[in-house]
């Protein structure tokens, strides 16, 4: 089991995380810290394999958590997700020895991955004694992300990002029934007037459907939903 500690200032976006992790097998999340404080002293206390760490925190730098986190006397690594775009910061965070950097927004899909191949040169490792050369890659490329799938169009109209496009189809296509548009910005992470942009893109080219929902009283809900027997492109 892999003892994961979420590290998010965004209660909504890390309990997101967290239920991802849970609804995983061979992962347990064991704790979930908002500041850099909370992160440092539960790392101390939990004892995690994995800190799933976020850079923008209130209190300290997330690229110094990063460094003190790897410098505990307990092992552990450390999966950045944040939306620090900054090529210096990329930099350090590769040299405080992450094993990932990830770039919100992002689909939860990514995450899984990642994850998935985090536990699988985790295993890998396990299985040896000694290490090979065909082993140290093997695990390498286990670390590497996969090549994303391409799940939106080539084109999209002005102002709409490929990104965040795939991110709204991945939410639809993960959900268990049809979202309104709030529904869908909720769990993207997206404002409810940038998740009805691309909503109603996609409803008019046909990658989703939309039904109106009608109540007692008001105008009707528009629902969303991923288009039955659409797969990837």
């Amino acid at each position: 089991m892999i003892r994961v500690l979420v590290v998010d200032d965004d209660v909504r976006v890390a309990d997101n995380h967290r239920k991802l992790v849970e609804s995983m097998a061979g992962f347990e999340a064991v704790g979930v810290a908002h500041t850099a404080h909370e992160a440092l002293t539960m790392s101390e206390r939990l004892l995690p394999d994995l800190v799933l760490l976020d850079l923008y925190l209130p209190d300290e730098s997330g690229v110094r958590v990063l460094q003190r986190l790897r410098g505990n006397a307990h092992p552990l690594d450390v999966l950045v997700i944040t939306a620090v775009r900054d090529v210096e910061t990329v930099k350090a965070a590769m040299q405080g020895g992450a094993v990932h950097y990830l770039l919100k927004p992002f689909p939860f899909r990514e995450l899984r991955e990642r994850l998935n191949g985090y536990a699988e040169a985790q295993h890998e490792l396990d299985a040896v004694d000694e290490a090979e050369q065909a082993d140290v890659d093997r695990v390498y490329g286990k670390l590497r992300a996969s090549e994303p799938r391409k799940t939106v169009p080539e084109e999209l109209p002005k102002g709409l990002s490929a990104v965040t496009a795939r991110l709204v189809l991945d939410t639809l296509r993960s959900a268990a029934t049809d979202l309104s548009a709030s529904e869908v910005a909720n769990n993207a992470g997206l404002s409810r007037v940038s998740a009805r942009r691309y909503l109603d893109h996609f409803a008019t080219t046909g990658r989703i459907t939309l039904h109106l929902r009608y109540g007692s009283a008001g105008r009707p809900e528009h629902r969303y939903q991923w288009a039955s027997g659409r797969g990837a492109p």
